[in-house]
């Protein structure tokens, strides 16, 4: 009914009026809950999508990785000259067949320890089936005088190779005290700083402490060295020293201090 002004609201009418508000009210609160009804479902196919696609994809590359598409054929060897690489094949042979990711790096381990050579390695899985070996072998420094002749060492004693004759190339190191000893850890740190240049014309190079370091040269001269402190520094010195005066115009040069060395 209309109210026109001035007209009072009887008490049927404004029961009617509340009765018409609550089922407005009503009708409002059901839409609210459909529409968020319906948002809430559509977050949740979208993430049940979401998660159905990852689990897919995660599970396709897993199946990929463990699949026989995948598993060793090749291995590679790198860096070889002294240790076979034939050899290194040859060790990790037990691996082949093995998908990638099941590769026994332990077992990988332990066969190149056997090769006293190498001194380093790293190992690379290539895709679908190929295991690159890189290795760093021991580098030869000096030949030490055996029972059966010679042995060539690197910087920790290890033998490279014996031959019952001195190796050309190599300086003979005199460490009577052995490869444990702290002249020849010192003599091996003054070898290891020098330039290849001064290396090719070591004849011997001994020490019996740490501090007391001699080089003989090809050709007769002598180096007085002293200590493996500031090695470095004194290869640097000697090289200008025997620019200046080469080895046969002195007998001995002597780089204790390498701020002032001197000449004899």
């Amino acid at each position: 009914a209309t109210l026109t002004a001035g007209a009072k609201l009887t008490g049927g009418a404004a029961r009617a009026g509340l009765r018409a508000a609550k089922r407005a009210r009503r009708r409002y609160e059901r839409q609210e809950v459909r529409r968020f009804t319906w948002r809430s479902r559509r977050r949740r196919t979208n993430w049940v999508v979401s998660l159905g696609a990852v689990a897919v994809m995660t599970l396709s590359v897993v199946g990929a990785g463990y699949s026989p598409l995948m598993a060793l054929r090749t291995i590679e060897v790198v860096g070889a000259s002294r240790v076979p690489a034939d050899a290194l094949v040859a060790a990790l042979d037990s691996q082949v067949g093995t998908p990638l990711p099941l590769i026994d790096f332990g077992l990988v381990k332990n066969e190149l320890s056997e090769f006293m050579l190498i001194q380093s390695y790293v190992t690379e899985s290539r895709p679908p089936g190929t295991l690159v070996v890189r290795i760093v072998e021991r580098e030869p420094i000096g030949a030490l005088a055996s029972a059966a002749g010679f042995d060539l060492v690197d910087a920790a004693g290890v033998v490279i190779e014996s031959s019952p004759e001195r190796p050309a190339g190599y300086p003979l190191i005199e460490a009577d005290k052995g490869v444990e000893s702290a002249g020849f850890r010192a003599v091996t740190a003054v070898v290891s700083a020098l330039p290849d240049s001064i290396r090719s014309q070591l004849d011997t190079v001994g020490a019996e402490t740490k501090d007391d370091v001699t080089l003989n040269l090809v050709g007769g001269a002598r180096v007085v060295w002293g200590s493996s402190e500031e090695s470095e520094y004194k290869a640097v010195v000697l090289g200008a020293l025997m620019v200046g005066h080469p080895v046969g115009t002195v007998n001995e040069y002597d780089v204790t201090s390498p701020d002032s060395a001197v000449l004899r």
